[in-house]
C-alpha cells in the first residue's frame, strides 16, 4: 500500500502541505472559504514540526499495519479499508479519543465543533486519509520541494 512519507532535508517549514489538506477536506474545495466561511472549519490532517531549527518535517499517519488506533476504539470507528488505509467512521466516532493516546505517532487530532443551534460540542477523531478520491494526496501535489513523497517500501 502506498503511504505518505516525509524528506525531513526538503522541507522548508511552508506548510502548503496543511493548506493543501484543509482545501481538500473542506466541504468547498476553496482554500478561502475554507478558511474564513466553513464551520465547522476543516482540520489539516498533516502537520509540520520543527524538530529543531532548521530542521522541519511534515508529520501524518502511517496506516500501521498493525494500528494501535484500530484496537484502542471500541466503536470500531476507527477501522481499516480493504485497500488498507486506516480511517475515521465518523457517525461511529463518540469521541472517547482512545485512539489519540493509542497513536505512537501522536498524529491523530482532536477535532471539536459547536453545532449551530445546539449547546453540545461535537467531538471526533481526525487523521490523514490519503485523499481517497484522489490519485497524489493534496499535501503531496502541493510540496514544491518533493518533501513529501506517495509510494510504497
Amino acid at each position: 500500500m502506498k503511504i505518505v512519507y516525509p524528506k525531513e532535508e526538503a522541507c522548508m517549514a511552508c506548510r502548503l502541505c496543511e493548506v493543501a489538506c484543509i482545501t481538500e477536506h473542506s466541504k468547498s474545495k476553496d482554500t478561502l472559504k475554507a478558511y474564513k466561511k466553513e464551520n465547522p472549519a476543516p482540520l489539516s490532517r498533516t502537520l509540520v514540526e520543527e524538530i529543531f531549527p532548521g530542521l522541519s518535517v511534515s508529520v501524518m499517519c502511517r496506516h500501521c499495519s498493525d494500528a494501535p488506533c484500530i484496537e484502542a476504539c471500541f466503536t470500531s470507528a476507527m477501522h481499516r479499508k480493504p485497500d488498507g488505509r486506516v480511517i475515521v467512521n465518523e457517525p461511529k466516532c463518540v469521541g472517547c479519543w482512545m485512539c489519540i493516546m493509542a497513536c505512537p505517532f501522536g498524529v491523530i487530532k482532536r477535532n471539536q465543533y459547536l453545532v449551530e443551534g445546539k449547546k453540545f460540542k461535537v467531538k471526533l477523531s481526525s487523521k490523514c486519509d490519503l485523499c481517497p478520491d484522489r490519485s497524489v494526496p493534496a499535501c503531496v501535489e502541493a510540496c514544491p520541494n518533493k518533501a513529501l513523497v506517495h509510494e510504497e517500501r
